[in-house]
């Protein structure tokens, strides 16, 4: 079980909107945001920006920023040689490697008109390869904040609470949750973004206390949207808005004490 402050406070289902594949990289957001919400600042990119293409088609005149330092040339350039090795010494044709070949395609072609920074994502910059949270976030405004970074995420929600003020929506993913529960209600503590929605990750599995090891959590800033001060009846995932995240694996229910 999770501790009550994980869980979401009461939504209208109305407001909720599922942005994405309906599997691994799918998101809920609320509706509200929209209109004011015109740039998606995303840290942790690897192949899959299909959250940040539908939300453009719903909110066109929106604009997306990515960081990511793995998603570069010698990613792509691994991931065909890869797939050339596995055509030569099988031979035969993956249908899942053709796809790889149209999804650097479909990436040069989203992000000719949006950016992608190949940089590591950290609290403090060291060197050229790196940036700052703080640096990611200056001079942002209304913005859509997406983090998925792999367990660097707490070295950051720090600065991410100090310049909330700049972010509309907060989409995040938390990892090796029962190791870093401390961390997450320290942050959810001191901080004006409410959850709003909550799922867990099924890829990542669940820990010796049957709690998921990943969980994504949608939290909607309180000081400019209202959010409702009672916690939610819901039961979670919910149907309908949720999906496995990997389709061959039971979903995870998650169930929160007092």
């Amino acid at each position: 079980m999770l501790p009550n402050i994980l869980k979401p406070f009461k939504s209208n289902y109305q407001n909720l909107l599922r942005v994405g594949p309906k599997k691994d990289g799918g998101y809920i957001i609320d509706k509200r945001i929209m209109s004011k919400s015109k740039t998606i600042v995303t840290c942790g990119l690897n192949d899959d920006w299909e959250f940040e293409k539908h939300y453009l088609r719903i909110n066109p005149k929106s604009k997306v920023i990515a960081y990511d330092h793995t998603v570069n040339k010698k990613f792509w350039k691994e991931r065909f040689k890869k797939d050339f090795l596995a055509l030569i010494l099988l031979k035969k044709i993956n249908i899942n490697k053709i796809l790889d070949v149209f999804k650097y395609i479909d990436y040069k072609f989203f992000f000719k008109n949006n950016i992608h920074i190949s940089k590591k994502v950290v609290l403090l910059k060291k060197n050229k390869n790196e940036i700052s949270i703080k640096e990611i976030l200056d001079k942002k405004k209304n913005i859509i904040l997406k983090i998925d970074i792999e367990g660097d995420e707490y070295k950051i929600l720090n600065t991410i609470n100090k310049e909330q003020n700049k972010i509309n929506l907060l989409i995040i993913e938390f990892h090796n949750i029962s190791k870093n529960i401390s961390k997450i209600k320290k942050f959810l503590s001191n901080s004006k973004f409410k959850i709003i929605h909550i799922h867990a990750n099924n890829y990542g599995g669940i820990d010796k206390f049957k709690n998921p090891n990943v969980i994504e959590v949608t939290l909607l800033n309180s000081k400019k949207f209202f959010v409702n001060g009672q916690k939610s009846k819901q039961k979670y995932p919910i149907t309908g808005l949720d999906f496995k995240n990997l389709k061959r694996r039971e979903d995870i229910k998650i169930k929160f004490y007092e």
